[in-house]
């Protein structure tokens, strides 16, 4: 009888324990709103079509700016009630030339929101074309750099950096990434986005 119940306690142990159902919310512009393509297209998308155990909640508007999602973020948190936000803003402040300074006071107060509401946060690095001058686009850069140091969160890089060299995987804007992109963005962002469920 006792080495029965042993042999049921070792068993128990040995079992996988399944992963938990999470709410992930995606907090973009444009590249996270699938531009030019049905959102059922997009990387967000395919994100829940690999990970069909969470739950992704695309919060991206094209033409977005920190500004705007910092006002859209308080009603989204109290609708979906995330576990994990990831944040995929800035390209619009750059494009915008809005001050660093801005772009992280922003960035900062988005993050704060998130993680009061009890949400981990993923930050996704954002960087712009050299033509802003080099001071500019080096300042924008450290933003991001700084803010996951500062907060103590993941900061992942810049999937557009592995797009936007193949004329094949943009739209003809040379700014968003096509259908035959997205699941390449996929796969950039899913292991950060597991490893932070995870954790």
């Amino acid at each position: 009888m006792a080495k029965a119940l042993v042999i049921c306690i070792l068993l128990s142990l040995c079992v996988t324990t399944p992963v938990q159902a999470a709410k992930v919310l995606i907090l973009g512009d444009s590249l996270g709103a699938s531009y030019g393509m049905s959102e059922q297209l997009g990387w967000v998308a395919l994100l829940q079509k690999n990970l069909p155990e969470h739950d992704f909640t695309n919060g991206s508007v094209s033409g977005e700016t920190t500004a705007g999602g910092l006002r859209r973020l308080p009603a989204l948190l109290d609708s979906v009630a995330p576990d994990l936000v990831v944040v995929e803003l800035g390209g619009n402040d750059g494009l915008r030339g809005f001050p660093p300074t801005q772009l992280k006071n922003n960035l900062t107060q988005i993050i704060t929101l998130a993680k009061n509401s009890g949400a981990k946060v993923l930050l996704t690095e954002i960087m712009v074309p050299p033509n802003y001058g080099p001071r500019y686009t080096q300042k924008f850069t450290e933003v991001y750099q700084e803010i996951a140091k500062d907060e103590d969160i993941p900061l992942i890089p810049f999937f557009m950096q592995e797009i936007a060299p193949y004329p094949e995987l943009m739209q003809r804007d040379g700014i968003h990434p096509n259908e035959k992109a997205q699941d390449k963005i996929a796969n950039w962002m899913q292991p950060w986005i597991e490893k932070a469920l995870t954790q």
